[in-house]
């Protein structure tokens, strides 16, 4: 089965949307508490997410929505989560 490309949840674009793939572990300053902590709170593998708010200057926090749930990401959480990116931001 062909392996789909997988980006950051960090690097989506304002309003897109994704597919959890898994979450990082070789994250520069992650570890395993915070990857327990992420996988504890819902992001883990085909949990649709969409990136809907950045901090101010496009910075942290990221307001994600992972389910019907609405979380505040700093950059370093974000990196750590790896996506599927679907077709395009969602129109509302």
């Amino acid at each position: 089965m062909k392996r789909l490309p997988t980006v950051s949840l960090a690097d989506l674009p304002l309003g897109g949307q994704a597919i959890v793939a898994g979450l990082r572990a070789d994250t520069p300053g992650a570890d395993a508490a915070l990857l327990q902590r992420l996988a504890e709170i819902g992001f883990v593998a085909d949990e649709p997410v969409q990136l809907l708010r950045r901090g101010p200057g496009g910075r942290e926090p990221l307001a994600v929505q992972i389910g019907e749930t609405l979380f505040g990401l700093r950059l370093l959480e974000a990196r750590c989560v790896e996506v599927v990116a679907l077709a395009g931001p969602a129109r509302g």
